[in-house]
Order: structure tokens, then sequence, then C-alpha cells
């Protein structure tokens, strides 16, 4: 299924869905073919999922995909601090909307009692995946965060430095988003060879314009990922 439209350029290219559904069935489509084609040439793929609602439509579609499962990594681009048997766990949600039998899944979430206490564990497991990541899916909430990576809050700017070795970081979101996060940083996200911020709504599309426009990405966090210029950037949105 195509596009409605796309609009292309050098470093961007953004697919225009007439739904969601349509949207979730090309990205799935997209991301199936650069999976296979990862394990065809290198033997193993690496893929990075977001949680939320918006995926849920794309797990479904891509778990129907006839893929190499079993030379197959996924991990989430951040995780809420609860257990995983929490319905508030990205964890849980991805492995009940996507994971077949096969796959090799790398949770965020670990033993330690806060997510500052966490991170090199986390760091830890994510060095045992295929890098560069084979495709990074980001959302976008309504504030501009981007995984959870939230608007001026404690340690932002260190987990959007470019030059920042590491690739988790906790942090403690703002008082309307529940839960400690761990999040992987943005040199860690931008550590892909296909890019994708996948959203919708044309509250978010709005968004999404104000991020290309010039501005501060410690108050709109995802400008950090649709200004920079180390991966080219897809985007597929519907209304």
């Amino acid at each position: 299924m195509a596009a409605a439209g796309t609009i292309q350029t050098s470093r961007m290219t953004f697919h225009d869905f007439p739904s969601a559904e349509a949207a979730a069935v090309q990205l799935a489509t997209d991301v199936a073919q650069a999976l296979s084609t990862a394990v065809e040439q290198r033997g193993r793929a690496s893929l990075v999922v977001s949680g939320g609602s918006t995926p849920k439509p794309f797990f479904a579609q891509l778990k129907q995909k006839r893929l190499p499962w079993q030379h197959i990594w996924i991990t989430l681009a951040d995780e809420r601090w609860v257990d995983i048997s929490s319905p508030d766990s990205s964890e849980r949600m991805v492995r009940e909307q996507l994971l077949t039998e096969f796959v090799h899944f790398v949770g965020l979430k670990n033993d330690a009692a806060t997510p500052d206490a966490g991170v090199a564990t986390a760091q830890n497991r994510l060095s045992a995946i295929p890098k560069p990541y084979d495709v990074m899916i980001v959302g976008m909430g309504e504030d501009g965060h981007t995984a959870s990576l939230f608007p001026e809050v404690a340690g932002l700017a260190e987990a959007l430095d470019l030059k920042n070795p590491d690739s988790c970081a906790a942090i403690i979101p703002p008082s309307y988003a529940p839960h400690p996060r761990m999040t992987q940083t943005l040199p860690a996200l931008l550590n892909c060879r296909k890019l994708v911020l996948h959203i919708t709504g044309t509250k978010k599309r709005a968004l999404y314009e104000d991020a290309r426009k010039p501005g501060s990405c410690l108050t709109l966090p995802i400008r950090a990922i649709v200004q920079q210029n180390k991966v080219p950037l897809e985007v597929y949105w519907a209304a």
C-alpha cells in the first residue's frame, strides 16, 4: 500500500497517509524489508521500538510478516521503571503485541531499585544488540518529548549531547508523566541505519512542523531528532 503523499529532501522523507491503519501497513512493510535485508547481508538484524498506543497497529502488522525472527533482536527506545507485569510497562506491551517465540528481546527494566541505579545494567544489556541498529522507531508526545527525553527535565542536556558516551540515561519526567524512566540517549538513538518518527493526529503534525524551525532542543526535544544531520529521517504520519 503506497503513501497518499510523500515529500522528500536529502535528509528527510515525509510520508502522509489517509489513515493510521494505512500508515501502520506501509511502515510494517518497510521495516520488514529493512530487517530481511539486514539478515541477508549481515546475518542478524536489530529493531528499536517505542511504547504507547500509536505503534500498536504497526506491531499487529509486523507480527504477521514472514521474517527470520530467530535472527532479529528487539529492544525499546525507553521504558517506565515499573515491573514488567504492570499495565504501564512498555516491555509487557511489546511482548504481548509483537514478539514471536523466536525473537531475541532485550528489556531496559532490570532489578535495580531506580533507573539511576540501573543504568549500567541497561547499557550492558544493550551492548549485546547488533549495531548500528537496523531500524529505530521513535514517537512523539504532545509536549514534544521523544523516547523519555522530556522538555527541560534534569539531565536532558547530557542525554541530548552527541558526545555523551553513555547509551542510557535515567530521567525523572514532569508530574504529568507517570513513573521514573530509563531512556536511550540521543547518540544511541541516532546510531541506526533507518530512523523513523511515527506520529498521528493534527496536533502532532503541527508540533513536527514547529520542530523543523529554529529553537531550543531543551524546550522541544523532538527537534534533536528532526534537525540532526547524522542519519536521514523518515516520518510516517496520518491524521
